[in-house]
């Protein structure tokens, strides 16, 4: 029997609220549900913040139903308020539209939108919204929502409350346009879900009341928990900012490294909502960190799965083998190909040295601008504080010559446990 797909979104921890639970639960038992999750195309990737909705669509996919993606090109156009403090910067029709190929891309990651019984769908809400007249929407749509209601909302009312945060009218428009998306859903690809984070749910609501009043059909909102890391902070928000799902704005190196600096008291919980591990499986991967935490197994996981599932298997062994290799404690040279020094360039400093080789290794460290003197550099040496391509070097003076580079002529160094650097022996390639 298969199995309800709400109670496995609920074991996973993906359900927050859910506005009629067992009724929910019993249109998941009677056949497939088409639900659906919105994605304002209003940066040029996703991030990590986006992963919990992505992962609750690409579940209930697995599970024999119905996911639809809709790209908010022209929601996007008008800017979600919840949340903001202040109006969001207006983007023009030709940026959402560029923005929408990347994210399509990302998406389908987790989705298959092969032709099938339950393939996914990706539709823009300027299908549709861009063909409205103003007349006919105030008419047939605005006539369900009262203006009280709507600047009950908290993030209206913050707003109100504060000149200096005033919220225009196109913003208040949002939720309308919002509830008019699941209405137009619900009547032309039976959609009965929407799904989206907790900040989400009076928008959710009010297409849930547009549908009851307009058609008369029944639909559900189910939203996401917010998680916060042991500070308080947003998970996925970090000093550099966001952790985008594009390699351009986040590599797969350090997105695998933010997954893999997740606190020991959440790694459980992050396994069940990120990955698509089963549920004992997760439970026999934290029995066993507990036992050794130091050695951050059960991250090291949840790292792996999150990048394949993200950047694909060979980008998540790339950045697995980059990590071992700089905070690990042996590496062989051959694991440094050309491959990983590139995927090494991006990551750590990097200096040329200007005169070609032989030179003393001394002279290499100051001249790529590994140490800042001389002096230095044999002070780091002699006390065996420098592993040239994984090899201890003791001698200042030893002579580097060309067969000691590596891929592109670099030769990599680590000075100390933690500090590493390349060094590109004459002009780099």
């Amino acid at each position: 029997m298969r199995e309800n797909a709400f109670s496995v979104l609920m074991e996973r921890g993906i359900v927050e609220y859910c506005s009629s639970p067992e009724d929910l639960k019993a249109a998941f038992d009677e056949g497939m549900v088409t639900a659906y999750v919105g994605f304002d195309p209003t940066a040029s990737s996703l991030h990590v913040g986006h992963l919990i909705p992505i992962m609750g669509l690409a579940w209930l996919q697995r599970m024999g139903h119905r996911p639809i993606a809709i790209l908010g090109v022209g929601t996007g156009l008008i800017g979600d308020p919840s949340g903001k403090s202040k109006e969001r910067n207006l983007l023009t029709l030709e940026q959402v539209e560029k923005n929408k190929v990347t994210v399509r891309e990302q998406l389908a990651h987790f989705l298959d939108f092969r032709e099938g019984p339950n393939s996914a769908k990706m539709i823009s809400n300027y299908d549709w919204l861009g063909d409205l007249k103003l007349l006919d929407f105030l008419r047939d749509t605005g006539k369900h929502f009262s203006v009280n209601t709507m600047i009950s909302r908290e993030y209206v009312k913050s707003r109100l409350d504060d000149p200096d945060k005033s919220i225009s009218f196109t913003e208040f428009t949002y939720m309308l346009l919002q509830a008019y998306d699941f209405y137009y859903l619900s009547e032309h690809h039976d959609c009965l879900l929407q799904m989206g984070g907790n900040d989400q749910q009076g928008n959710i609501l009010a297409g849930v009341e547009l549908i009851r009043k307009k058609s008369g059909r029944q639909a559900f909102c189910l939203t996401y928990p917010l998680l916060l890391t042991s500070s308080g902070t947003k998970f996925g928000k970090t000093e550099e900012g966001a952790v985008w799902l594009s390699p351009e704005l986040t590599s797969p190196y350090r997105f695998y490294q933010f997954w893999i600096n997740s606190e020991d008291a959440m790694v459980g919980r992050l396994l069940r909502l990120f990955t698509f591990l089963p549920n004992e499986e997760v439970e026999t991967i934290v029995k066993i960190h507990e036992t050794r935490p130091e050695r951050r197994e059960a991250q090291k996981i949840l790292a792996f799965e999150v990048t394949r599932n993200v950047h694909g298997e060979h980008a998540a062994h790339g950045a697995r083998r980059a990590s071992e290799i700089l905070f690990g404690e042996n590496f062989e040279p051959a694991d440094l190909d050309e491959e990983m020094i590139g995927i090494l360039s991006k990551e750590v400093p990097s200096g040329e040295v200007d005169q070609p080789l032989p030179r003393p290794l001394a002279d290499i460290l100051v001249d790529s601008g590994a140490c800042q003197s001389k002096g230095e550099a044999r002070r780091l040496i002699q006390g065996g504080g420098v592993l040239l391509n994984g090899e201890k070097a003791n001698d200042p003076q030893a002579s580097v010559d060309p067969s000691s580079c590596l891929a592109g002529g670099a030769l990599f160094l680590r000075l100390g446990k933690k500090r590493f650097h390349l060094a590109w022996a004459g002009k780099r390639q």
